[in-house]
Order: C-alpha cells, then sequence, then structure tokens
C-alpha cells in the first residue's frame, strides 16, 4: 500500500499562498497526515490555501473527510454558517481552493458535493489566479 506524501509550500502574490501537495493514498490511515500539515500551515498563519490532489491514486470516504476538515480549518465560521444554512446562492470558498487534474478523483469529489463549495482548477496557475 503506497503511503501519502505531502509537501508544503507557499506562493507570495495579492495574498500569501499555502499549497500542500498530496500523493499516494488518501484515506482512514493517513487522513490525519493531511489534518496535521492544514493544522500547521494554519497555525503558521496561512489563511488561503490550495490542496493539490494530482498526484493521488487513491481517495477514500477518510480521505473527503480530511478534506472537509481542511476546508472548515480554512473558512470563517460565518462562512460556514452560510453554508449550513443553504441560502439561495451558492457558497465558493475564496480561501480554500483544489486542484485535481485526475478525472477519477474529481470524478469522486463531485458527486459527493465538494465541488458544490470549493473552485477546483486543473493546474496551479489558474488555482493562484483565482485569488486575485
Amino acid at each position: 500500500m503506497s503511503e501519502l506524501t505531502i509537501k508544503t509550500s507557499q506562493v507570495q502574490g495579492d495574498v500569501s499562498v499555502t499549497i500542500l501537495n498530496l500523493a499516494g493514498h488518501l484515506h482512514g490511515a493517513t487522513e490525519h497526515q493531511l489534518l496535521d500539515a492544514a493544522r500547521q500551515a494554519h497555525e503558521d498563519g496561512a489563511r488561503h490555501l490550495v490542496l493539490d490532489t494530482s498526484g493521488l491514486d487513491v481517495l477514500s470516504s477518510a480521505g473527503l473527510r480530511g478534506i472537509q476538515a481542511a476546508f472548515k480549518l480554512f473558512t470563517p465560521p460565518r462562512d460556514v454558517e452560510t453554508i449550513n444554512r443553504r441560502e439561495t446562492e451558492q457558497y465558493k470558498s475564496p480561501y480554500f481552493k483544489m486542484i485535481c487534474s485526475n478525472p477519477q478523483i474529481y470524478y469522486i469529489l463531485n458527486i459527493t458535493g465538494f465541488v458544490q463549495n470549493i473552485l477546483v482548477f486543473n493546474n496551479l496557475g489558474e488555482a493562484l489566479d483565482s485569488f486575485t
């Protein structure tokens, strides 16, 4: 079984963006790695995150739970309340974005509803441009 590797980087632009590049398997045994990396970035002052899932081979329901927890960590409570109220206009996070070039992983994100609230891009350039 493949382990999960996470590489963290930062890009300075109009806003400072932290990027977590994931590779391998994101499932029950590895979701804590994602949560630890997201928490550490947030504790270090990051407020904008790009989660790059392009290197993932496997994404399980537990991995989705980890993504959801990271999303909530980087989304202000008032915005989470807006999502929970399901107001008429769909919420797209300006703080948390994803890169997903793998069609199978995108399919999972789509059928589970993640793309309703998270902007998903094909590459890093598109994701970073969306913060301006």
